[in-house]
This record gives structure tokens, C-alpha cells and sequence, in this order.
């Protein structure tokens, strides 16, 4: 999954959402070890302050953790991620209703004509 960034988001949020991203989607996987914050910056090509102010947000949500000497690490907690799933999949279901919405339809209606478009 390429980095690309826009210019109306900090690029640390970006960082913290295309991270959270791959956990959720499974790139990186439970117990999976990070390339170090330099090589993470090197590869996304952003200063390595703002890729480590991005890992820390991450280890404070608990997604990520740090072992002394041997880097940073995604969460082994199955939970923690099937709730960042689920979390995330709220965040376009509601960005889907909000356009449904703008379209004039109900939440029951896009319910029904997706429904209907999934067959």
C-alpha cells in the first residue's frame, strides 16, 4: 500500500490512519515487527520526527508497542484490532450516510438499495 499525502491533513494524522489502516486490513499482522522510525520515514519520505510523533500516537492507542532494544511491534491483542476494524468500517458507514443523506435518502432506504445493489 503506496503513501500518499494531501495537504489538508496534518501528515502525522495520514501516517496514524494508513498505519491503522494495514493493521485492520491485515498488512501488518498481530505480533508483526515495524521497519525503525528512519526506514518508516525513508519509505513514506517524511521527516522521522513526524513519523515517531505518529508511532507514539499509536503506542499510546495500543496498536503498537515498544520492546527495549528490539523496536516496535503491532499489538498480539486480537481485540484491540478487531475493534480498530470495526471502528473503521463506522467511520465509512457513517461517511456513507451522510451522503445517502445529502441524496435525500432515509438510512432505511440505503439500507434497502443496498441491499438491492449487493443482490
Amino acid at each position: 500500500m503506496p503513501w500518499s499525502f494531501n495537504s489538508t491533513t496534518p501528515i502525522y494524522v495520514q501516517i496514524i490512519e494508513h498505519i491503522k489502516l494495514r493493521i485492520a486490513v491485515g498488512d501488518y499482522k498481530a505480533g508483526d515487527k515495524l521497519l525503525s522510525v528512519r526506514e518508516l520515514a525513508a519509505e513514506a519520505e517524511v521527516n522521522p520526527n513526524t513519523m515517531q510523533k505518529a508511532l507514539s500516537e499509536l503506542e499510546r492507542d495500543g496498536l503498537l508497542y515498544t520492546q527495549r532494544t528490539a523496536g516496535r511491534f503491532i499489538t498480539e491483542d486480537g481485540e484491540v484490532i478487531a475493534n480498530l476494524r470495526e471502528q473503521l468500517a463506522g467511520e465509512q458507514l457513517d461517511m456513507f450516510l451522510n451522503k445517502m443523506q445529502q441524496l435525500g435518502y432515509t438510512p432505511n432506504e440505503a439500507l434497502e438499495l443496498l441491499k438491492k445493489h449487493i443482490g
